[in-house]
Order: structure tokens, then sequence, then C-alpha cells
């Protein structure tokens, strides 16, 4: 039986967000994450070393806000991708982090054919 010790985590907000985008890219019909002040509208695909810049993190008193900003896979169900990323994200935080997760909200900057 592990023994318990007291004390509390807190899990950086920027570590939350690596978890969150590297959740984001395994999900299906995600061709990337782009930052959320897209100019005009298009979404530039950001490389994975900077997946972070595609995600907002807030903590509230309910929880953790999660905000994704991605590119959909052209042919894909935009509803349904939004949906999985919503439960792949929400599983990963509850998993690896453990933090109470408020709200998760996929913001579907354009949509591209996957090279």
């Amino acid at each position: 039986m592990d023994p318990v010790i007291p004390g509390t985590l807190h899990v950086a907000n920027e570590v939350l967000a690596d978890i969150v985008g590297n959740a984001a890219m395994e999900c299906y019909g995600v061709v990337g994450m782009t930052a959320p002040n897209a100019v005009d509208g298009i979404g530039k695909i950001l490389p994975a070393s900077r997946l972070r810049r595609g995600v907002v993190v807030v903590s509230t008193n309910e929880g953790i806000k999660v905000d994704l900003y991605i590119v959909v896979e052209y042919g894909t169900n935009i509803a349904t991708v939004a949906r999985n990323l919503v439960d792949q994200v929400t599983f990963a935080l509850k998993e690896y982090a453990r933090v109470p997760i408020a709200s998760v909200d996929v913001h579907v900057q354009d949509v591209k054919i996957r090279h």
C-alpha cells in the first residue's frame, strides 16, 4: 500500500497546453493547430514544436477552460471531429493531470487537404 503524502499539486497552464496539443494532434481529422489570432481568417499550421500556441488554457473557479484553434482535414465531418477532439482532450486532462475541467471549446480556423 502506498503511503499518503500530504501536500498539493499544481500543474502549470503551459504543461496542460502541451498535454492538450499532443492529444489534439492524435485526433482523427485534425491536420494541425493554428495561432488563435489568425490574420484574415486563414489558419497557418504551427510546427509540432509550437503546438502550445494553438491552445489557450485558463484556470477558473469551476476548473480549467480550454480553447483549441485547429485546422481540420478536408472531407471529414467537422462536428464529429470537434466532438471527438473534446472527448480526447477531456480524457487526457483527467487521466494525466487530474484537473477539473470547466469547458473545452474548439475553434476551426481552416480546412485543408492533408499532404
